[in-house]
């Protein structure tokens, strides 16, 4: 299987708990996180 694209994110902050890391029926893997900021940021 060929991968189409990638995105990259940069996130920056601090965690508001450990990550959490479930494993999906296909054998992937999706984190959970929580990333509190004080900056702000308008388009």
């Amino acid at each position: 299987m060929a991968v189409r694209g990638i995105n990259k994110v940069i996130l920056v902050g601090r965690l508001g708990k450990d990550p959490e890391v479930l494993y999906i029926p296909n054998g992937g893997a999706v984190a959970n996180l929580q990333v509190a900021t004080s900056e702000t940021w308008r388009d």
